[in-house]
């Protein structure tokens, strides 16, 4: 059993699909571990999936007044001088606010219809049908982490982070329009309906929260 923070690789895993169930981003797995080539790793290997702890202890140091240096002395002020503290009044405790697709701005990736619904852990995603060269537009503005058939059963994929700790994921692309480590806006079309590792021209689409993957409905506006 892996150690927590840590993943063991298993028959048919690639860095890229282990940092996407991780909610990381390869580079850094890569980074963690010290891999100077991410398509080169074995069954078995140990790998860690969450960023190195790093205390960093700050010590301050205190002048200390040299032998023989006078000193003022602090006597407190008389008792009758002496104002209590004002009493601590108690801050309102903050309300949580649900996540919503409101809160997180995502859009439809895709026109079509819903072919599939999530399934867990079956499917970790919706499916939506369409045509070759339909237009698959980013669904919140974030950064392009991962452009590549790195995972099995995606096809050409693209892996995108946003703010609150979100990932979407569009898979079985035709084309891709955009590179790993780019800025893209909300609505900025991104790739094209594909059918690259899949029975028909669909758009496998994911939402994730970190490592978790959520059902795109609950997020997604209502058609």
């Amino acid at each position: 059993m892996a150690a927590e923070g840590t993943y063991i690789v298993r028959k048919g895993d690639t860095l890229y699909s282990i940092a996407l169930e991780n909610g990381a981003d390869y580079r850094d797995v890569a980074a963690w571990n010290r891999l100077g080539d991410p398509t080169k790793i074995q069954v078995g290997q140990v790998l860690r999936v969450t960023p190195p702890e790093e205390s960093r202890v700050q010590v301050g140091s205190a002048k200390l007044p040299e032998r023989g240096e006078a000193r003022p002395l602090d006597l407190p002020p008389p008792q009758s001088q002496q104002k209590a503290p004002p009493a601590a009044s108690k801050p309102a405790p903050p309300t949580a606010k649900p996540e919503t697709a409101a809160a997180t701005d995502f859009i439809w990736p895709a026109r079509g219809k819903v072919i599939a619904g999530f399934a867990e852990p079956r499917r970790k995603g919706i499916d939506i049908d369409g045509k070759l060269g339909d237009p698959v537009i980013a669904a919140a503005a974030g950064r392009v982490t991962y452009t590549g058939a790195g995972i099995p059963g995606l096809g050409k994929l693209v892996v995108i982070k946003h703010d609150n700790g979100f990932i979407t994921v569009y898979a079985h692309n035709r084309d891709i329009l955009v590179k790993e480590q780019q800025t893209v806006r909300r609505g900025q079309k991104i790739a094209e309906v594909g059918n690259t590792d899949a029975d028909r021209p669909k758009l496998h689409f994911q939402i994730r929260k970190g490592s978790a993957a959520v059902d795109p409905m609950r997020y997604l506006p209502a058609l």
